[in-house]
């Protein structure tokens, strides 16, 4: 066991054997440092569960890096070096863009799942700086690049480790260096897959396909995706596959939002002690509010959590109201949700450089403005590592008791948005954000439903979601009210790339 076990709990220290032991099988160990080159066998799957604040991050995050002092090689999304027989391969996975970055801000290196399925072809030229920066090769001369360029270059690297992101520090644009984006043909190696509760079936595969050796981290206690029957892809698994983490940590024993999220697995609880169990919470500790109103100041970053598509639409069209949005128009900083891309199949390429650079379905999304030609946007994509784009955009505001949403401007084809100032507790999967709100008058329509979803009452998921969302403070919004904004929406407060990146040249916004 390495010295990073000692921190660990029992059920840890057992899930981190358990491991060990599979990736000894596979070839790599651990405890010696050793890693020897892949060899062909069966398929090896094992899933880490448990609840929020049982450690799985922390147990993801030493088995990271206790792979890389092992000398097996990270791969991530932006740029993938030449493939050695002798070097062992590792991804980190999440399923969304907000996922990954959670992950990264934690020192741990992530990526989505659809950056790894999909991979960055580079311009042999500047693939000279990316493999000299990770070490496989010598400090290249490049013409139009000074010195200082490629010590700015280096200099990021060392801090972050994205080529992309040097290569920008370096004073080059995204369109220089990256020429198109493929579909990975040859399989990886190792996989740990965060938020694995997310995953449907067909996700599932693929990563099976691309991994021989997988590890997902999940919640059993999260909704399951949708069309899933309320299963989750780890379910399936054989007993002895599956390693439960049952300890809540230190650091979070003392967390009061924690500890509302954990009360829901009593049977015996319903909403009304479930409610006063909350308001006696927020009276104890100021990291849970019982609020009587929706603040709306907070909705621009961090969307209103609700159970009923109506409530959400409802709650949308205020916060664009009590900002006086216009119809035909969005304000600079509202939010929008990514709903998808429509393009046809003859413009793929298109559609890969819009899913490559964050624009997947659910990604979080803030508008910057109007592009330089109808139909294009300016975009912050939340949690992504290059936030700032500019893409052909269809935005759609759905009204109350209107079948068809309004639609300020679009262009033919791209990027699809809806408002994101609310969103369902289904979509906020996968995210966190420093404040939530839920909104609970839905929850408890949830409740005199009497509906289950694999055993459980629907309401306990949909609250238990809701809850975890919260890194630092739980709203319980108990009325349907909206609090007038302090201030204009803004931008100022969004990190900027280094350079902005097109996603679709403009003369062809309408093909």
């Amino acid at each position: 066991m390495s010295q990073t076990t000692l921190t660990f709990s029992d059920d840890q220290a057992e899930a981190h054997d358990r491991i060990s032991e599979m990736l000894r099988a596979a070839g790599v160990d651990l405890e010696q440092g050793l890693v020897l080159p892949a060899r062909e066998g069966k398929p090896r799957v094992m899933a880490v569960v448990g609840k929020a604040g049982s450690g799985k991050t922390l147990l993801l995050a030493a088995l990271t890096h206790a792979l890389e002092e092992a000398g097996v090689d990270i791969v991530s999304g932006d740029w993938e070096g030449r493939k050695r027989r002798d070097k062992r391969t590792l991804a980190i996975l999440a399923p969304t863009n907000k996922a990954a970055s959670v992950l990264r801000l934690r020192g741990v290196p992530a990526t989505t799942i659809h950056r790894i399925l999909y991979t960055p072809v580079y311009h042999p030229e500047y693939e000279k700086i990316a493999e000299w920066l990770a070490g496989n090769g010598e400090r290249p001369e490049i013409e139009g690049l000074t010195d200082e360029a490629l010590d700015r270059a280096f200099a990021f690297y060392q801090s972050n480790k994205s080529v992309p992101g040097a290569l920008a520090a370096a004073g080059l644009r995204g369109s220089d260096f990256i020429t198109g984006w493929k579909r990975r043909e040859e399989p990886l190696d190792i996989g740990l897959v965060d938020e694995a509760s997310m995953l449907d079936d067909k996700q599932f595969e693929d990563l099976k396909d691309i991994f021989p050796n997988l590890l997902l981290f999940g919640d059993p206690a999260q909704l399951a995706p949708v069309n899933q029957s309320g299963s989750m892809v780890f379910d399936a698994l054989p007993d002895n596959s599956k390693l439960i983490l049952h300890r809540i940590h230190r650091q979070d024993a003392d967390n009061p939002i924690l500890d509302l999220a954990h009360a829901l697995a009593d049977p015996q609880l319903d909403f009304a002690a479930f409610e006063q169990m909350v308001e006696e919470k927020s009276r104890q500790d100021d990291r849970v509010r019982w609020a009587q109103r929706v603040e709306v100041d907070l909705m621009a970053r961090s969307p209103v959590l609700v159970w009923r598509n109506a409530t959400r639409i409802r709650l949308i069209n205020a916060f664009r109201a009590v900002h006086g949005a216009p119809e035909d128009a969005l304000l600079e900083g509202e939010p929008l949700i990514c709903d998808g891309i429509e393009l046809p199949l003859k413009h793929r390429k298109k559609r890969l450089d819009l899913e490559a650079r964050g624009l997947i379905k659910g990604a979080q999304v803030i508008y910057l403005g109007p592009g330089s030609k109808p139909g294009f946007s300016r975009l912050h994509v939340i949690g992504a590592e290059e936030p700032r784009v500019s893409a052909a955009s269809i935005v759609k505001i759905e009204k109350p008791d209107e079948e068809e949403p309004f639609i300020p401007f679009a262009a033919r084809m791209g990027a699809t948005f809806l408002h994101g100032a609310a969103v369902t507790i289904h979509k906020a999967q996968g995210s966190q954000w420093r404040d939530v709100q839920v909104f609970a008058p839905d929850i408890y329509a949830a409740s005199r439903m009497g509906r289950t979803e694999a055993g459980q009452p629907l309401w306990k998921r949909l609250a238990y979601v809701a809850i975890t969302r919260a890194e630092e403070r739980l709203h319980w919004v108990v009325r349907n009210r909206l609090a007038k904004p302090t201030g204009p929406l803004r931008i100022d407060d969004l990190r900027a790339a280094p350079v902005p990146l097109q996603l679709q040249p403009e003369e062809d916004a309408n093909p």
